[in-house]
């Protein structure tokens, strides 16, 4: 009899280790040593191996759309850096446009305001959007909790991630959370050469460091390579069909939110890690190339009342660029390109 009960003890004392191991951190968040502190609260939703990875399933679930055929990976795909590559708008569900080009998923945690127009304050509400959107997964949220409760999988996945088989809309995102925090791209050859780990740029590439640093880092400034602040950089305004009313419209950006005239055809300002894999550019892709962007602001930025006075100084309007100032550029922005990111396992499907 005390046979069994030290088997059984000895048992028990193995299954909750391995229940301890579960909730352990997968990696521990870990800062890049030259990245500033993240904005994301860690002490609400601590990151575990479990939550983690129930967050990465979902991701990867079409059960989060109307009809299972879209996940949150149709638009943000991982050799894309976490962008639907190709498509000038986003795709969604019965092949609809969406508004805008889809962002990155990619070093969300030093973020406080989600898409182009800042229209979501926090990135455990991030996943609603989309959801409820007809033109993305045309779903409910209370329809995907349930869908998740009935599935055979689901729940005890939930259970290992927050100890019961509850699901609930703070679990669910949550989840989702845990899993997008874990998108860091730090690891670029441009990293390599600023943390002074035995990689050197060339001399083209050092060239455009410079030209980058008088001439893009007022906007895109410091290691994220984005103030993420909401400025009008002087595209021509797009007209397109208002999908529910049929009237001829334009995108006026961050005003769509605060109805504020001061924001009309503003848009953040994105990160340009990876950029030379997030084409097409801007907020409705219109520019298919870097040397396309370059010469908007090098010719083709309009002027307006909200235009962003970093772009109208001395009577000048855009910012000059020789031919050969552009080339050095686009050769310093491929250095952002975060190999290690876009294979990263943890991260693939």
């Amino acid at each position: 009899m005390k046979k069994k009960w030290t088997l059984f003890l000895l048992f028990y004392l193995l299954f909750l280790q391995a229940c301890q191991k579960e909730n352990e951190p997968i990696l521990s968040f870990q800062n890049p040593s030259n990245f500033p502190e993240p904005s994301y609260d860690f002490e609400n939703n601590p990151i575990t191996r479990a939550g983690f990875e129930l967050g990465k399933k979902l991701f990867y679930d079409g059960i989060l759309s109307r009809d299972g055929s879209v996940s949150c990976a149709s638009c943000h795909i991982p050799s894309a850096a976490f962008t639907q590559h190709g498509h000038d708008v986003s795709h969604g569900i019965d092949d609809k446009l969406t508004l805008r080009n889809s962002m990155p998923i990619m070093n969300l945690a030093w973020q406080k305001q989600f898409f182009w127009d800042g229209g979501v304050p926090h990135l455990d509400l991030f996943a609603i959007a989309p959801i409820e959107a007809e033109n993305e997964m045309d779903e409910t949220l209370g329809n995907v909790l349930e869908k998740l409760r009935k599935h055979p999988e689901y729940p005890s996945l939930f259970e290992k991630a927050f100890g019961s088989k509850e699901i609930t809309t703070d679990r669910f995102l949550d989840a989702l959370s845990q899993f997008q925090l874990m998108a860091i791209s730090a690891n670029s050859k441009y990293d390599k050469y600023s943390r002074n780990e035995g990689v050197s740029l060339d001399e083209k590439e050092l060239a455009g460091l410079q030209l980058f640093k008088q001439k893009c880092s007022a906007c895109h400034s410091g290691e994220l390579f984005s103030d993420f602040k909401f400025r009008n950089n002087g595209l021509v305004p797009r007209v397109f069909k208002d999908p529910e009313t049929g009237v001829d419209t334009t995108d006026t950006g961050r005003y769509r939110i605060t109805l504020y005239p001061e924001n009309k055809y503003q848009f953040k300002v994105p990160s340009l890690r990876n950029i030379e894999l997030t084409k097409p550019y801007m907020h409705d892709g219109r520019f298919r190339t870097l040397e396309d962007v370059l010469e908007h602001y090098n010719s083709g930025v309009k002027d307006s009342p909200t235009l962003d006075p970093i772009l109208k100084q001395n009577g000048t309007i855009g910012i000059p660029l020789s031919n050969t100032e552009k080339e050095q550029l686009v050769a310093f922005l491929k250095t952002l390109t975060d190999t290690e990111f876009i294979n990263n396992p943890l991260l693939n499907e």
